[in-house]
């Protein structure tokens, strides 16, 4: 009799559990998640024009902008946390390092797997980057085979080489350093957004000698909640109540961007 008696009580417990942390009230809503904790913790990487900082070290850009006007919406403070390893962005989110991945993430089959993504907000494109005195020589990404070609460790741009069947290439950490790689000379091309090619090469720019070249994708931007995660719906709301009233438009003005309408 007792035994039957610890069961029982033991079932109950369990099912008591479930009611408090198994989608009850508010236990799986981010929102109250993020809310409670006063504080969205937005993963980045430094990728101007969306996030960099400024001379006084402070993280600016359309992305750092539009996560700080959200976080204001939500009344909770922004803390940027720089992603070190961008190939691990999804990990760092399920663990709840961050709550939101929001660095002009390009939207792929593996981002809409892993994330609940927002709806699109900003347009851009995958392109190769080259140094200006030859980029004009390439007129395909036929002509592409044989170059070597430096692109971000599980980026959109190392989808668009691989979709060319093109195998022999070289991650690197981010970006930033595959553009270094053409300027230093290591590798032939690279493959990156054209918010970031727009933003770094060219006259004016810290790459002056380098130029964009032709275009392997067209693809749109996304912000990467968790699954399930509430927040999306509230960030969509809020996306079309700053594209309505023309806030995102002189933000996108600003840095060079083209918004999805």
């Amino acid at each position: 009799m007792f035994k039957k008696l610890s069961v029982m009580l033991l079932a109950l417990l369990m099912i008591g559990s479930c009611f408090a942390g198994c989608g009850g009230s508010g236990s799986d809503s981010d929102l109250a998640y993020v809310q409670k904790k006063d504080t969205l913790v937005v993963g980045i990487t430094d990728y101007a024009p969306m996030d960099y900082k400024d001379e006084n070290g402070e993280w600016t850009g359309f992305d750092a902008e539009f996560a700080r006007m959200f976080c204001e919406e939500l009344d909770v403070e922004c803390e940027f946390f720089v992603l070190s390893d961008w190939g691990k962005k999804f990990y760092e989110l399920e663990t709840k390092n961050i709550d939101v991945i929001w660095n002009g993430m390009t939207i792929t089959e593996e981002v809409e797997l892993n994330t609940n993504c927002s709806d699109p907000y900003v347009i851009n494109a995958q392109v190769v980057v080259m140094k200006a005195d030859v980029v004009g020589n390439y007129a395909d990404p036929a002509s592409l085979n044989g170059l070597t070609i430096a692109v971000e460790s599980g980026s959109a741009g190392e989808d668009a080489v691989k979709a060319l069947g093109i195998t022999d290439y070289i991650a690197v950490q981010d970006q930033g350093a595959a553009v270094m790689e053409v300027a230093a000379g290591t590798s032939d091309a690279c493959v990156i957004d054209i918010t970031m090619a727009n933003a770094m090469t060219g006259e004016g720019t810290s790459y002056a000698d380098l130029a964009a070249g032709i275009s392997l994708t067209e693809e749109f931007y996304g912000v990467g909640f968790r699954k399930e995660s509430d927040l999306t719906a509230k960030f969509n709301e809020f996306l079309a109540a700053k594209i309505a009233d023309g806030t995102l438009d002189a933000l996108a003005e600003e840095y060079g961007l083209t918004l999805v309408k």
